[in-house]
This record gives C-alpha cells, structure tokens and sequence, in this order.
C-alpha cells in the first residue's frame, strides 16, 4: 500500500482517518500515540503525505498507511 491508493485524509478531535481509493476507510486514535495525543492541534494538521505514510515533522512522528489496516 502507498500514496497512491489513498484518496482522502482527515483529522478529527480524537484521532485521523483515512480513505482508500477502494471505498476502505479506517481511523487510527490520537491517544494510541504519546507524541499525537500531548500534539496541539496546529502540529496535529501539519502532517506531510509520504509515498507510505503520514509524517508530521515537528513532532517527528510517523504512521504508514498499512498500519491503519492490520
């Protein structure tokens, strides 16, 4: 899975989701991660789409694609 099967990614208050360009959607919670969940939410919503993940610069944090599916 990369960049390429993701159609959409959002925040909301508890955690960020994301869809797959097959209809597959799946949300990966703030709180599961020490440096997201103590985030504000400007560093919450200055994340990068890399070719397998999501990465957040200021905090140095990183979540792939893959993991939202296992």
């Amino acid at each position: 899975m990369n960049r390429k099967d993701v159609s959409k990614v959002w925040l909301t208050d508890t955690g960020i989701s994301l869809r797959l360009k097959d209809g597959r959607c799946a949300e990966e919670p703030f709180a599961k991660y020490g440096r997201l969940a103590n985030a504000d939410a400007s560093q919450r919503e200055n994340f990068i789409l890399s070719h397998f993940g999501i990465h957040w610069p200021e905090i140095d944090e990183d979540l792939s694609y893959e993991g939202f599916f296992k």
